[in-house]
């Protein structure tokens, strides 16, 4: 048995927890502009995060090796349970935890595969803080095809103008639609999973320890947001504005999934979820989680 007793007391600790393509690297970034530490080292932009995905190294690092050590993708994009924290990684978690708590009276970080470690986080840090962020299904893994689709696509469009030509009209909308089939239930798999994690962990915190936003939502509340941080939670944050670090072009429409999922039962559970997940939002109507 791992022992985890050794634990921080953490008065100003935020964890941001969310599926991949949720709106966390978003949420992150604005938080960063109100001042809040979430990391010296941060993961840079990449293929759907052309701004950045404002994840702390430390904690990416340490996942993607208990992800490895388990012999699972280190993308973190699995729908695999109870993951085994490996002691040396246990002892390195705590390591970082401890050097925080020294350097830092209020600190976050984001990495949608903290997800997968919430129990452990639970028992390292009993008194953090919990910003959740919630997306629906359908626009969530209709992100996560367009992104993975985009690499093949940008693959092709660098051939030849005949063979981009015969891509472009041709192929391309069949390898899309084929693409779909192929990925789309594996990825509702994903949110369904990462999903009841959070909702596990809901369950077990006390309400003033979490709050359950939508990225969409800070664009006509995120001075009510702001107030419950620094209020409620007492963070020392500086308001900036949402709309600054929110760019529309970035978010796009969510696709219908629901012909590329073999498994109906699948789209019932997750529609269950998400209405159980959005119950913990606080009030419809300062809390509204509407998006796109």
């Amino acid at each position: 048995m791992i022992n985890t007793t050794v634990k921080f007391s953490p008065r100003q600790t935020l964890i941001i927890a969310g599926m991949h393509r949720s709106g966390t690297s978003l949420v992150t970034n604005w938080l960063s502009h109100c001042g809040l530490q979430i990391g010296e080292r941060l993961c840079g932009s990449g293929t759907g995060n052309i701004d950045g995905h404002f994840e702390d190294l430390e904690f990416l690092k340490l996942h993607e090796e208990i992800l490895d050590r388990n012999s699972l993708e280190t993308s973190g994009l699995i729908d695999t349970k109870d993951i085994e924290v490996p002691l040396y990684q246990l002892e390195k978690l705590k390591a970082v935890i401890g050097i925080k708590q020294q350097l830092y009276e209020q600190w976050a970080w984001k990495d949608p595969r903290t997800c997968l470690f919430l129990d452990t986080y639970a028992k390292l840090l009993p008194g953090a803080r919990y910003l959740v962020v919630l997306r629906n299904y359908q626009s969530v893994v209709s992100s996560l095809l367009r992104r993975d689709f985009a690499a093949i696509d940008q693959k092709y469009m660098a051939r030849k103008y005949i063979q981009r030509l015969m891509w472009a009209y041709f192929r391309r909308p069949r390898r899309l639609k084929a693409y779909y089939h192929d990925h789309a239930e594996n990825y509702l798999k994903v949110w369904i999973s990462y999903n009841e994690e959070i909702l596990h962990t809901l369950k077990k915190l006390n309400p003033d320890d979490y709050l359950v936003i939508n990225y969409s939502q800070l664009l006509e509340n995120d001075s009510e947001v702001f107030s419950f941080l620094t209020g409620t939670w007492k963070f020392a944050l500086n308001y900036f504005d949402f709309k600054d670090v929110y760019k529309q072009e970035l978010m796009n429409k969510a696709d219908d999934i629901s012909d590329f999922v073999t498994d109906k039962v699948l789209l019932i559970k997750a529609t269950y979820l998400l209405k159980r997940l959005g119950s913990f939002m606080r009030g419809s109507e300062s809390f509204p989680g509407k998006e796109e």
